[in-house]
């Protein structure tokens, strides 16, 4: 079967401006945009994902690509793209923060790994609590949510001229305090515990003076954080979801405002 060159260069634009959207949001996504998913699987991901959600989508403006209105419309796509990866990067920096508050607290900030989802060091409990929210994230259906959100950003917002409005800009950066009470929410109950238990060392300390603090209690925080870590893990799953929530809602509401 041939095309003539219209209708080809029709497909590849109606192919083209979502799979730049697309790319943009496995691009900055968590579990998506890790440095362990190789690039070339992300691209062939998008390329898929794109290809399925295609007949869902409206049609798609003709534009010659190496013109001003063809790069104002990408750089249009990979803006939205990555503001909806960002806003769902958000609740897993907020793990990593409440992490690193836990172990300086109980004395584990000398012990610290790569994180994938950055490429930064982070303290080992950190990096658990984002292996633990990423085993959830699939558990939920998060992938599939994500989805779900892609195709309707293109009903919201589908592929034209209009951009982010400002109060979606604004929307996105003051859901960073959302990120900041979700972290101490998290951190709260093992660092205050941590704290009382500083407080009883420091008076055991200046009543027996010949006790060493340092030889005493550095084990003594650091199995107790354990076991408070035992006891709030339960605590964690409604955590996240409601951190998760918040997350698809904020999308939600950026096209909605922009709309």
């Amino acid at each position: 079967m041939i095309l003539p060159a219209a209708e080809l260069l029709k497909v590849m634009h109606e192919f083209l401006w979502p799979f730049v959207r697309v790319s943009a949001l496995l691009l900055s996504a968590p579990v998506f945009g890790t440095r362990l998913v190789p690039v070339r699987i992300r691209i062939v991901i998008a390329m898929v994902l794109t290809w399925v959600i295609l007949p869902l989508l409206p049609a798609a403006p003709v534009l010659d690509v190496l013109s001003v209105p063809a790069l104002l419309l990408l750089a249009q796509q990979v803006l939205i793209g990555v503001a909806m990866g960002f806003a769902l990067q958000l609740i897993f920096n907020a793990l990593i923060v409440a992490g690193e508050n836990m172990a300086m607290s109980m004395g584990l900030g000398f012990a610290s790994m790569i994180d994938p989802q950055n490429g930064v060091n982070v303290p080992v409990l950190s990096q658990f609590f984002v292996i633990i929210a990423t085993l959830i994230f699939l558990t939920l259906d998060g992938h599939l949510a994500v989805i779900t959100l892609l195709v309707r950003s293109f009903e919201l917002m589908p592929v034209q001229d209009a951009w982010l409005s400002r109060e979606a800009y604004w929307s996105v950066a003051s859901w960073a305090s959302v990120m900041l009470v979700g972290a101490v929410r998290i951190a709260l109950p093992v660092v205050v515990s941590i704290l009382i238990a500083y407080l009883a060392l420091g008076v055991m300390t200046r009543a027996a003076p010949q006790l060493n603090v340092f030889s005493v209690g550095f084990p003594v925080i650091l199995l107790f954080g354990f076991a408070l870590l035992t006891l709030t893990m339960p605590s964690f799953l409604p955590a996240f979801t409601e951190l998760f929530e918040s997350g698809i809602e904020l999308i939600d509401t950026l096209f909605f405002v922009s709309s």
